[in-house]
């Protein structure tokens, strides 16, 4: 079932160019994973991967603002082909001001999907700004959207379908695997 959209979303996912996304809550559960030698592992989603792969393809770049440091997070971003990577920014609206200056984009042409107090600086300013119903309560308050998706089980995606959605490039994204 395609996303059903309202005019209001419509019209601020239209001008959409980049999506910038959190990690920690947001492509995974938030759940952090610990190996015997310490090493630190992440679950990731595949929905929420190839979201990503269709959004870039559409034209609209993808970014990773992660307050953590993480070469799987690096790993990740590598293999879905995303360039834009920041680690270790907690203060994720000056990171999105970073990469959006790098590109010659306004506010209003970028989305970004967030989980906790860090990232709602980022959601209140930019054009779509999200979050998971795992988020923060303060969060979900001040996000325009809440995914219906949990964090790491496919919110990327359901905000990725949006943006293809309102670009009118869904259903064209999807036919290319009939």
């Amino acid at each position: 079932m395609s996303p059903s959209l309202t005019e209001q979303q419509i019209q601020a996912l239209k001008p959409i160019k980049l999506l910038a996304l959190d990690v920690d809550g947001v492509l995974t559960d938030g759940t952090l994973y610990f190996g015997e030698s310490g090493e630190q592992l992440k679950p990731f989603s595949i929905l929420d991967g190839l979201g990503v792969k269709l959004l870039q393809k559409a034209g609209v770049t993808v970014a990773i603002i992660t307050g953590r440091k993480s070469a799987m997070v690096a790993k990740r971003a590598g293999d879905l082909g995303i360039l834009e990577l920041l680690q270790g920014r907690e203060d994720k609206l000056v990171g999105l001001n970073e990469i959006r200056g790098k590109l010659g984009l306004e506010l209003d042409e970028c989305a970004y999907i967030g989980d906790d107090l860090p990232d709602l600086a980022a959601i209140r300013s930019c054009g779509f700004g999200a979050t998971v119903p795992n988020g923060h309560w303060f969060v979900r308050q001040h996000a325009a959207y809440c995914t219906s998706a949990q964090g790491g089980k496919g919110a990327v995606r359901e905000v990725c379908d949006m943006i293809l959605a309102a670009k009118g490039l869904l259903h064209t994204s999807l036919e290319a695997y009939l």
